[in-house]
Order: C-alpha cells, then sequence, then structure tokens
C-alpha cells in the first residue's frame, strides 16, 4: 500500500472506482514504464509507441467524450488526479509532462473548435496515433501572454483560404515529437484582444525545431520552435479570430491543478524513499530513523504534504461543483510547488551523499523542482495574479 493509497481510503472524494483506476494505471506503469524510464531519460524523450500502449490501457482518453474515443462516463476529475498520482511513481516528472501533452494542448480545440477540427484532431490524439502540444510561450515574452509577437496573417491564393505564420515558440513540451501545435499567434492589434489560437502541423514547410537540453524533465523532449512563412489552412483556426485569449486562460486553471497534484505526488515518492533509506541505514549504531532529528523532518514533509493535497482536493471538488475561483489555483501552484522544494530537499538531506549520486528518485526530483515553479506560471506571476482577483488593484 502506497501512502495516496491510505489517503484516498480516508479522503470522502474517492471511492473504489477511484482505487481500481489506480490498480489498473499501476500495473501499467509497472509493466511498460518502470523498466524503460532509466533508459528514456538518458535518451531524451519517450517512445511514440508508449502513447498507443497508454490509449489502448484507456489513460490517454480517460474524462475525454466518448464520441472521439475517449472514456468519459462515470468518471470525474479525482480520477485524473489518480492517473497523476500512479504515473509520477518512478520520479521522472518528465514522464506525465510528455506523455499526457495532450491534456494541455487538445482541450481548446474540444472547447472552442469547429466540429470538423474535432472530428479531425481528437480521435487520433486520443488513440496515440498522433501527439499535440501547446505553444504559447516565446524567447521574449514567457508569462506575458497578452503581449505574444507570433503572427498569423491572413491570406487567399490558389491553396485556398489560409494564414502565414511567422514568429516562434520557446520551452514547448513534446515539442520535437509533436504532429500538431495548438499555438497562440497575433492575428489582431496589439494585447488579448488580437490573440488567435490556431492548429499547425509541425511537418509544414518553414517549420524548424531545435532540441533543448535541460536540468530535469528529461524523457520529455522539449523544443525551441522557428515559423518561417508557415501556411495553415483558414480551417484550423480555433475558435474566433482574435478570440483566441479565452481559450488560452481557461486551460490555466486546469493545468495549474494537474501541476499542484503533481507536486504531491513527486513529494510522496521523495518522502518513500527518505523513509526506507532512515529506516534502514545505520548511523551511531541505530537506524537514522532512531534519532529524534531525523524524525522530526519527516514528520515536517509528511505534514506539508498532506495540507496540500487536502488543498488540492478541495479545488478538485470546486471544479466539479462549478465553484472554482481562479485566484485559488494561482496560490494553490505555489504552495504545492513550494512544499515540493522542501520537501525535496529534507528528503535529500536524510539521504545524505546517497541523493548526489545518478540513480535515486530523490536526485532526480530534486533537479525537476524549478521547472515545477516555474512552468504554468511563475510564483511571482501567480501571487500577483491572485492578489489582484482577490483585493483589486492592476
Amino acid at each position: 500500500m502506497t501512502a495516496f493509497d491510505a489517503w484516498r481510503a480516508r479522503c470522502p472524494y474517492y471511492d473504489e472506482t477511484h482505487e481500481a483506476l489506480a490498480m489498473s494505471v499501476r500495473r501499467f506503469v509497472a509493466r511498460e514504464i518502470a523498466p524503460h524510464i532509466d533508459r528514456w531519460e538518458a535518451e531524451g524523450e519517450l517512445p511514440r509507441e508508449l502513447h498507443r500502449k497508454a490509449a489502448e490501457a484507456g489513460i490517454l482518453g480517460l474524462r475525454y467524450p466518448e464520441e472521439y474515443g475517449g472514456h468519459s462516463q462515470g468518471f470525474d476529475n479525482f480520477h485524473s488526479l489518480v492517473v497523476t498520482e500512479e504515473l509520477a511513481a518512478v520520479g521522472a516528472g518528465g514522464l506525465g509532462a510528455s506523455l499526457m501533452t495532450h491534456g494541455i494542448g487538445l482541450p481548446p480545440i474540444l472547447a472552442l473548435g469547429s466540429d470538423e477540427l474535432k472530428r479531425r484532431v481528437a480521435p487520433r490524439v486520443l488513440a496515440g496515433e498522433k501527439i499535440i502540444a501547446l505553444g504559447i510561450t516565446e524567447a521574449g515574452g514567457g508569462s506575458d501572454v497578452a503581449n505574444l509577437k507570433t503572427t498569423a496573417r491572413r491570406s487567399s491564393g490558389p491553396g485556398g483560404d489560409h494564414y502565414v505564420v511567422d514568429g516562434g515558440k520557446m520551452f514547448i513540451t513534446s515539442g520535437m515529437r509533436a504532429d500538431w501545435l495548438t499555438a497562440a499567434v497575433r492575428t489582431g492589434g496589439p494585447g488579448a484582444g488580437g490573440i488567435s489560437l490556431l492548429l499547425i502541423a509541425m511537418d509544414s514547410p518553414g517549420v524548424s525545431r531545435t532540441r533543448l537540453d535541460k536540468m530535469g524533465w528529461r524523457c520529455s523532449d522539449t523544443a525551441a520552435i522557428h515559423f518561417d512563412g508557415v501556411r495553415v489552412p483558414a480551417s484550423n483556426l480555433i475558435g474566433p479570430e482574435n478570440g483566441g485569449f479565452i481559450g488560452i486562460v481557461r486551460n490555466f486553471n486546469a493545468e495549474r491543478l494537474g501541476m499542484a497534484m503533481g507536486c504531491c505526488a513527486y513529494a510522496r515518492v521523495a518522502m518513500a524513499e527518505a523513509v526506507a533509506w532512515a529506516q534502514t541505514r545505520q548511523t551511531f549504531g541505530k537506524p537514522l530513523v532512531g534519532h529524534q532529528s531525523i524524525r522530526i523532518k519527516l514528520a515536517d514533509m509528511e505534514r506539508q504534504i498532506e495540507a496540500t493535497q487536502a488543498w488540492v482536493d478541495l479545488c478538485a471538488w470546486q471544479v466539479r461543483e462549478g465553484k472554482d475561483r481562479p485566484a485559488d489555483f494561482a496560490m494553490l501552484k505555489v504552495q504545492a510547488t513550494r512544499m515540493l522544494e522542501a520537501v525535496a530537499r529534507e528528503a535529500a538531506q536524510v539521504l545524505g551523499g546517497a541523493s548526489y549520486i545518478t540513480g535515486s528518485k530523490v536526485e532526480r526530483i530534486y533537479r525537476e523542482v524549478r521547472v515545477n515553479a516555474i512552468g504554468g506560471g511563475s510564483e511571482e506571476i501567480m501571487l500577483d495574479l491572485a492578489g489582484r482577483q482577490l483585493f483589486g488593484g492592476r
């Protein structure tokens, strides 16, 4: 039994369906992921075949519409939290980020796209045949989404009505393997009112990609993408022209909730490794856990994890009941990433020199603290966003 199994058993938001899903995903991870994760980390990407296997196991399509090959009947957002938890067991954050990248690339299409676009894209993504990524961040923009610079100029010609895209995107998860990119582009004037969402086929002439090496999330391919006169059919417009900003914003809350759950999951992985080490490592004639200072560390780590998990579950319940507010997700993300940083640090202290040697899960998780604190909105942006929403000001 894992710590999260015990948590689910004591938490009112989970029932036997969540337990069954956890066991199913756990078997998939043990069979298809755990034996290979170290190699994938070294290679810098996941095999495309893993997406197809995850689709066959019902993981990719969880909570997506049945008409596109998903599995939505009887599933709620707590089932999604369970999947996040189980995928974290191998202690490699890039796994969930890359395998589940459709979780940020596909929702804008399902929420705003035409019926034709949904039918063309969603079934192939949910079957694991195609990989879709999200392209928002730019080299000079970061969290300043409303001022992105990549342009899409509408034009007509022999090939029909289309957009010509110029510019680039940076730090794109699954950017090297992606077949499609849900990209934010400027089709109008300055500010949020001039932004559209456009689905770009990544094999289009004029698209170039550069692999980025990283501190962590090493099995997740990350790219800088450049567009030089890329022609995109006008039918690939997602939602109304100059109406893309709302599609970007509505994606953020789900992304931040998922990241917060991931932080809890990876903190538990680090905690479990620290506990196992403390119970077996002998110092001064007794196990590490026999020393009061180590027990205090472990108890404080557990305190922070469970407090954050309780807030994650509350926010998930508020989403399910339609009682959520954006400020909560912004603050929750800060809480979760700071908790992960504290737990990873203390776990490394418990392991001592062993935590500095490649091969431990704590070593890998410690390297991935920063991507959680920065990705999806930095701490500073999140707290300012929450402050403006809760207390006013500009």
